[in-house]
């Protein structure tokens, strides 16, 4: 097969390859098993929420001990986006997969054999170091092995894996439990990950952009052996790198740099008051209904209807970031959401609740999964997954803020009209920040 020169620089280069071409039955795989482990990610993370209640029956543990291990796990995925996802940036995207990969699987099928608190709370902990940092990965290796129409669209639809594993995972638990018993669904979820090791040693390849602007050793072989699955032509030599490329390190320093700074910072605040309202809503809607008078049952669909709204909406916004400016799609949707949730409260609602959690789960959640994009396009290859994982890492300060402050109105026996208005006030923020994104 016949190379080319490298006479361009790597970003022309990988222009070529990528944005240029026909869609390879390669990028098509990457993008495949990005979503199928984001899936299984989701179903690992949100196993313990389907099995708390007989974990504390059998091992005797009390519900306020078990949030104690929620806690540990959320805690463990803020320190992996913080600390262990820009590693990718220096060592690859495909070795972070790989052993951010193994851990998790085996994390949580030693879950599945947990019989003590303490096992629980540093088990459950590693597990979400190991998510933390590959969620940054998947969505930076995502965005590499897409075309620049389509690449908002990838990390959506990868980023959506997550809740959508979480939403099937429940339907497994629910089968698996009452037959085989609470160890089964980490049995399960952790067999699942593991196999997907070996899958993805076979079948995930590096970063073309990681290789061409880090070239570590082997680099043009590496290169073009991917070049060779794609059915594209081979490069003769890797592309000299400009002295500014050579001296990027990845870092907070360079995401913090006179270029970025605002950038950067508008990204972190964009993405912390939109966690605020998210967990919030994620955490207390059930209670809220149920306080409002309405039955438990109630309470599950409406949690559904929000949690299923949200699939709409990251896969509308997905499709429709192809065609319009991202920010501003971003912007608008939280905007759009922000205007129910005041709605909600103004109309005293309830009786067309599950109207209104459907809109406000499809406008919400999918401008809050656009913001991922926004992160995995706007930094260049050799910062991004340091970008992407610590804005996730940040925002996740907003996960804590939200439910605990939801925790205190709930217990002040706040309406849950008036909650609504009160947290539309950071999703205003959050909307209104987006929008000075200017990402496309």
């Amino acid at each position: 097969m016949a190379s080319i020169s490298a006479e361009s620089n790597d970003s022309q280069i990988v222009g070529q390859i990528i944005d240029n071409g026909r869609v390879s039955a390669t990028q098509v795989l990457v993008i495949a098993l990005a979503i199928v482990l984001n899936m299984l990610d989701g179903f690992d993370v949100t196993a313990m929420a389907f099995t708390v209640h007989p974990i504390g029956q059998e091992l005797q543990i009390s519900p306020d001990m078990l949030g104690i291990v929620f806690s540990a796990a959320l805690a463990g995925m803020m320190i992996g986006a913080l600390f262990v996802a820009p590693l990718s940036d220096d060592f690859g995207r495909r070795l972070l997969i790989l052993i951010c990969t193994g851990i998790i699987g085996v994390t949580t099928v030693l879950t599945g054999l947990s019989s003590a608190l303490w096992e629980l709370l540093i088990l459950r902990f590693i597990t979400g170091v190991a998510v933390g940092g590959l969620l940054a990965s998947l969505a930076a290796i995502a965005a590499e092995y897409s075309s620049e129409k389509y690449r908002s669209l990838a990390v959506v639809c990868v980023t959506a894996g997550y809740p959508l594993g979480a939403t099937l995972g429940g339907f497994i638990a629910a089968a698996l439990i009452p037959e085989y018993g609470w160890r089964s669904v980490f049995f399960a979820g952790g067999s699942l990950t593991i196999a997907m090791v070996f899958l993805l040693y076979f079948k995930l390849p590096e970063s073309l952009q990681f290789l061409l602007t880090k070239q570590p050793a082997n680099a043009l072989t590496r290169v073009n052996s991917i070049l060779l699955r794609m059915k594209k032509r081979e490069l003769s030599s890797l592309p000299k790198l400009s002295d500014k490329k050579a001296d990027e390190k990845a870092s907070v320093s360079s995401l913090l740099s006179s270029s970025r700074s605002r950038l950067t910072l508008t990204l972190w605040a964009s993405f912390f008051f939109c966690f605020i309202v998210l967990y919030f809503l994620m955490s207390w809607i059930p209670k809220l209904v149920v306080n409002a008078g309405l039955s438990e049952v109630e309470g599950v669909f409406a949690s559904v209807a929000f949690n299923g709204g949200g699939v709409m909406g990251i896969v509308l916004l997905g499709f429709m970031a192809s065609k319009f400016s991202l920010s501003r799609l971003i912007g608008f949707s939280l905007m759009a959401a922000t205007g129910f949730m005041v709605l909600f409260a103004l109309a005293s609602g309830l009786h067309n609740l599950i109207v209104y959690l459907l809109a406000i789960g499809l406008l919400l959640q999918g401008g809050f999964t656009g913001l991922y994009a926004v992160a995995a396009k706007v930094y260049p290859t050799e910062i991004r997954a340091t970008g992407v994982g610590w804005a996730i890492g940040l925002g996740r300060f907003g996960a804590v803020v939200g439910p605990y402050v939801g925790g205190i109105l709930i217990d002040m026996n706040v309406s849950m009209e008036f909650n609504f208005m009160l947290f539309a006030v950071p999703l205003l923020i959050s909307g209104l920040l987006a929008l000075k994104l200017n990402a496309h």
